[in-house]
């Protein structure tokens, strides 16, 4: 928990993110991620979408993750949409489908995950989404302090 005060001296309350810490290098790594796959990416901690680039930025910026996507995280291990699967979606009420989701743990506990998305859900994983988010998830690891 973080504890602000504004100017007039209120109290505010902020949840800790280990993810948010890495600020704008979240960011530039999604942006990296997404030209290089050719994907929407969205870097996520433990609550929200805390990075994304390309097509789903306007409308997953910042968004709390859905319950599917925590359940994902909470597995450890990569997932990877082979199409015959029901579609999970980053937020609630969103049109973007999780392609490939791999988990970023840090010290043993999950901070978050990255994650490929498609706009019509039909997209299936490649060997080279998968292998890009995990290697992301594990660079991520290395870099997030509790």
């Amino acid at each position: 928990m973080e504890i602000y005060t504004d100017r007039d001296g209120e109290v505010i309350f902020k949840k800790y993110s280990p993810m948010g810490e890495l600020g704008t290098f979240v960011g530039e790594l999604a942006e990296a991620l997404s030209r290089t796959a050719g994907l929407s990416c969205a870097i996520c901690d433990r609550d929200a979408v805390i990075a994304v680039a390309g097509g789903a930025k306007k409308d997953i910026a910042e968004k709390a993750i859905s319950s599917d996507l925590e359940m994902l995280m909470e597995q450890r291990h990569i997932y990877e949409h082979d199409g015959s699967d029901q579609a999970i979606h980053v937020s609630a009420n969103d049109p973007y489908a999780v392609v490939v989701a791999a988990p970023i743990i840090s010290e043993g506990d999950v901070t978050g995950c990255v994650a490929f998305l498609s706009e019509n859900g039909q997209d299936q994983a490649t060997e080279v989404e998968a292998k890009l988010s995990q290697t992301a998830a594990s660079f991520l690891s290395k870099h997030v302090t509790m």
